[in-house]
């Protein structure tokens, strides 16, 4: 019997001929990540059990991205045991302020991350490095702390799903809408820890920044991970990038799947993500009026250049609702120095945006754009979990740049098309 793409990467990290579903393997790692609110819990972990040093000060980053700069005193006792752990151990891949961006944009941006690597990260979204070809997955902070002792975990190899993508986006139509289609289609549970593997020649009519989204929210569908074949895209990306050698994997052609799904990508439409799961999905037409509050754009899913550049051209020459705080996050400082050589920047505070230091802040409820009772929020993020954002009663809808830069403008809920 083939192998996926996934199961090809897991058994040459095991050191076997070939894996089936379900088998549980020790892979060797090529990565360990972690941020300021995973790594002190597995910093904790790694001292109890008495480790005494890692197994590659090249192969763990430790990203300060959630709460940094600092929004209080926890927050700042958390980064300061994660400064302390990487002095102690050498880390070379510690980001904090000033150097940091939003840990999955950053580490392909930096080129840490490449096609065939086996990836682990103690935060769920680390399965965005799919999107180079790599097995890259979301853990415990206790595998994290065991990972950065041994260089080594175990897996459980996931089932497959495939899925066939046909045909081109339309203009205003992104990564974003696709990914939340899936989701829509099949459920949050839908790829329950399955790798969701995304092949067929509409592939070649995604950019990068479009297949890092995709892979970001594999998770989201409960996938294990989301893997795209290594193209003439993904290799131009990773050159003068990558550190190393990358390698190249492709499925066998008996790869056995669970389920096979076909997507015509130039049938998508805009797409919304309502409260509270991100399978509430409506495509922009039957949305309704729906006044707002706020919008971010940004996130380790949406704050890349090209989301930046989308945001700016329908932002041009207009100006934010009177009614809506529009919060504009680059999702690394590599992101903002482009942003302002394009004059994005001078578009956005034009328009009566605010722009923030690359962090995780809004997102994940923590900072630089909490929710008050009632208030709404388009947003570029991943989750609209109840309280995702701040206020249990606040509400999240998840949408791409474009839909979220119109929304702002209008001050309800609108496709690009609406501006």
């Amino acid at each position: 019997m083939g192998m996926t793409m996934t199961q090809k990467i897991l058994a040459e990290h095991a050191g076997l001929e070939s894996v089936v579903a379900g088998q549980l393997i020790k892979a060797k790692l090529d990565m360990v990540l972690g941020n300021d609110i995973t790594t002190p819990v597995a910093v904790n972990e790694f001292e109890k059990a008495g480790f005494n040093g890692i197994f590659d000060r090249e192969k763990i980053s430790l990203v300060m991205d959630h709460f940094t700069p600092n929004k209080d005193i926890k927050a700042a006792e958390q980064c300061k045991q994660c400064r302390t752990f990487a002095r102690k151990f050498d880390v070379k891949n510690f980001f904090d302020v000033g150097r940091m961006g939003i840990e999955h944009a950053l580490l392909p941006e930096q080129g840490i991350v490449k096609a065939g690597d086996v990836i682990i990260g103690a935060d769920s979204h680390t399965c965005t490095y799919g999107a180079l070809g790599a097995f890259s997955t979301g853990v415990g902070s206790t595998d994290m702390a065991a990972g950065m002792a041994t260089g080594e975990a175990w897996f459980k190899v996931p089932e497959a799903l495939k899925f066939e993508l046909k045909g081109q986006l339309q203009e205003n139509v992104t990564g974003k809408d696709v990914i939340l289609h899936i989701i829509g289609m099949i459920g949050v549970d839908g790829a329950l820890y399955k790798s969701m593997e995304f092949t067929g020649e509409g592939v070649g009519s995604l950019s990068m920044d479009d297949r890092l989204c995709i892979a970001n929210m594999a998770i989201e569908a409960g996938g294990k991970n989301g893997i795209f074949p290594v193209d003439e895209i993904t290799e131009e990306y990773m050159k003068g990038r990558v550190r190393g050698e990358w390698k190249k994997y492709e499925a066998d052609p008996d790869a056995e799947y669970a389920s096979v799904y076909e997507i015509n990508l130039s049938e998508l439409k805009p797409t919304v993500s309502f409260p509270h799961l991100p399978e509430n999905t409506r495509t922009i037409d039957e949305v309704g009026d729906v006044a707002i509050d706020q919008v971010v754009i940004g996130s380790c899913t949406n704050g890349r250049l090209e989301d930046m550049a989308i945001a700016a051209k329908i932002f041009e020459g207009k100006k934010v609702h009177d009614n809506v705080r529009a919060i504009i996050i680059p999702a690394t400082q590599q992101i903002y120095k482009e942003c302002i050589r394009l004059g994005y920047m001078d578009t956005f505070i034009d328009a009566g945006c605010v722009v923030s230091t690359p962090t995780c802040g809004p997102c994940l409820g923590g900072h630089m754009g909490i929710l008050a009772e009632g208030e709404r929020c388009v947003a570029t993020t991943n989750r609209n979990f109840v309280g995702r954002m701040g206020h249990v009663k606040s509400e999240v809808y998840l949408a791409s740049p474009a839909v979220a830069a119109a929304s702002a403008i209008t001050g309800r809920i609108s496709g690009p098309d609406e501006v």
